[in-house]
């Protein structure tokens, strides 16, 4: 994570968390999938999607909110983050689930065996990391510690170059690395990853846009791990 990202969330978790539990930020102003509404719609799509087992939030944020959603509906979850703060404050604000929230950074190797989880999302984390490392680092990582037929969850700012714009939340300017989402794909098909492509039953899959309430383009899209890597 970059030091300038990591410095905003050492400064604004306690706000963080309590935006996040809000959903403050997590609606959808505009999407390309009528069901494509809220963070919760993508999380229970991505849990019908998982073969079941231990899921992992990686980037979890502070408070580890969608960490604490999943250990309330039984799930095996874990959390990580590289801003220590963003731990210790989700300990404090979940003494529940302390033990299964770790610091572990995206860009060097994680803390997991290979084929761990059944589940891992990383919902607006790579945007906070420079693009070599997404790439060489973060998105195997991401593969390795996850179990064949299982799932990665990955949203992100799109597009190329940087974003920078006010976020009212906060009160400051804030500055996002952004990631070309064929470039992405492209890399984690090469990893061994297919693309969940559209169910209409559903009305979600395939690569999804939506924009959030601070006026930033997101892509997102689930795939599953092939048997052979």
């Amino acid at each position: 994570m970059s030091d300038t990202s990591a410095e905003f969330y050492r400064r604004n978790a306690r706000r963080y968390a309590e935006v996040a539990r809000a959903y403050t930020q997590s609606v959808y102003v505009d999407s390309s999938h009528p069901a494509l509404t809220d963070d919760s719609a993508l999380l229970s799509r991505a849990l019908a999607l998982s073969p079941g087992g231990r899921c992992l939030d990686a980037g979890c944020g502070p408070g580890a909110r969608d960490v604490f959603a999943l250990w309330r509906m039984g799930c095996d979850a874990r959390g990580i983050d590289a801003v220590p703060e963003c731990i210790l404050l989700a300990r404090e604000m979940h003494p529940e689930i302390a033990e299964k929230l770790l610091v572990a950074d995206l860009s060097q190797r994680l803390p997991f065996e290979n084929d761990s989880f059944a589940l891992v999302l990383c919902n607006a984390v790579i945007q906070h990391i420079p693009h070599d490392e997404v790439m060489h680092t973060t998105l195997p990582e991401l593969v390795r510690v996850l179990r064949p037929s299982g799932i990665l969850q990955l949203m992100f700012k799109h597009g190329r170059g940087v974003l920078s714009l006010f976020d009212p939340d906060y009160g400051e300017d804030r500055s996002f690395l952004l990631h070309d989402e064929h470039d992405i794909l492209n890399a984690l098909r090469s990893l061994g990853m297919d693309l969940v492509e559209e169910d209409n039953t559903v009305g979600l899959g395939g690569i999804m846009y939506f924009t959030d309430p601070k006026g930033a383009g997101h892509c997102v899209f689930h795939m599953r791990k092939g048997y052979v890597q």
